[in-house]
């Protein structure tokens, strides 16, 4: 007897029950509604017992957060994973997973990533964001996670014709493909577009449940969350600074000058006013107190550290060989940003291998200076 389970959705499809031979047909027909009921109780009592897990790729923003709730509802567990970077902070994802309740682990993929800026194999976006070389990074990352975190699948936020170049339909299952996990890779916002993964067709989420988002609206988005009763959430501005011009520029001098990047040299793209003076020697110049601080903070052995003794000015990074005239060329930069008068010399305190004494230097104009600032 071949009989079709509908009182459990999860358990839905075609199931074989063994009738014994020559019994009344009344008798055969409460018998194998017996066997029937008893094997769907049991395989409802499996689905039950067996907790799917998913781990989502969880920035923190409105997309990400909608992922994670259309598979909660579906009694889904989900644990966020947020990842981290010289080029990208955790902070929006910490926030918006203690605003819904998400259990969150945090990943730095410093190393990892440095590697893919360096070479990416599917090359840059505008800036040097290698933005599918990196989403298949976090992909294969929390997939390495989901035996240690005893997951089933993987979610994420992405909507398929959202960003043109990374979101397309050829870029999302390069990605995937890349990633290592593109079987159990799930993006809940627009999987009835997108061909279907392990997590429906074994049952574990209901397709028709899950949403067919499309293109650069938001609208959708809004209005589901509306719906959902989401009120609080990010706004989609920020992200990588990899995308932002000026960042771009140093990371390219940087590359350009020194064959191994550190963490140091990374965190500091990111302060201050940047100029090239030789082809080692670099000066960072604060622009703030706080970046002062944050200057003073990063100074390491063989740098040599620049400020103005008489008037309020900035505190300057040097590395890389000062000798000749670039040692003049740093200190007439420090006193161009601080508050020294035009046309007279002031003298520049510098301190470098446990040693300080004084430059004069004079303030130079800052068209002059555009020449050598990356």
């Amino acid at each position: 007897m071949v009989f079709t389970c509908k009182r459990h959705k999860s358990l839905q499809g075609q199931y074989t029950a063994e009738i014994p031979r020559g019994k009344p047909r009344n008798l055969l027909a409460s018998f194998s509604l017996i066997r029937v009921n008893r094997l769907i109780k049991v395989l409802a009592h499996e689905r039950e017992t067996v907790l799917m897990k998913a781990l989502a790729l969880f920035s923190g923003g409105l997309d990400s957060i909608l992922a994670v709730e259309l598979v909660r509802e579906q009694g889904v567990s989900v644990v966020g994973i947020c990842f981290e970077s010289p080029f990208f902070t955790a902070d929006k994802g910490i926030r918006s997973a203690h605003a819904i309740g998400l259990p969150l682990k945090v990943v730095d993929i410093t190393e990892d990533l440095v590697k893919i800026v360096l070479n990416p194999k599917h090359g840059y976006g505008k800036g040097m964001n290698p933005c599918i070389d990196c989403h298949a990074l976090m992909f294969a990352v929390t997939g390495k996670m989901l035996g240690e975190e005893k997951a089933h699948f993987i979610i994420s936020g992405e909507v398929l014709g959202q960003r043109p170049m990374s979101q397309n339909l050829r870029s999302l299952s390069t990605v995937s493909h890349s990633s290592g996990f593109q079987d159990v890779i799930l993006r809940p916002l627009s999987a009835k577009l997108l061909p279907e993964t392990i997590p429906e067709i074994r049952g574990w989420v209901e397709r028709e449940k899950l949403l067919g988002l499309s293109g650069r609206s938001r609208r959708p988005q809004i209005e589901l969350a509306r719906g959902l009763g989401i009120g609080d959430y990010p706004s989609s501005a920020g992200g990588c600074l990899l995308t932002d011009k000026v960042i771009s520029h140093r990371l390219k001098d940087l590359i350009s000058c020194h064959e191994d990047l550190s963490r140091r040299d990374l965190d500091l793209l990111k302060v201050g006013r940047h100029f090239r003076l030789g082809k080692t020697a670099k000066i960072i110049v604060g622009r703030n107190q706080r970046e002062n601080e944050l200057i003073d903070l990063q100074t390491r052995k063989g740098d040599t550290l620049l400020s103005v003794e008489s008037v309020p000015g900035p505190t300057a990074l040097a590395t890389g060989d000062l000798s000749g005239e670039y040692m003049q060329l740093a200190a007439d930069i420090t006193a161009s940003y601080s508050d020294a008068p035009s046309g007279k010399p002031v003298a520049v305190r510098v301190t470098s291998g446990g040693k300080g004494w004084s430059v004069r230097a004079m303030k130079r104009e800052k068209g002059e200076l555009r020449t050598f600032m990356i």
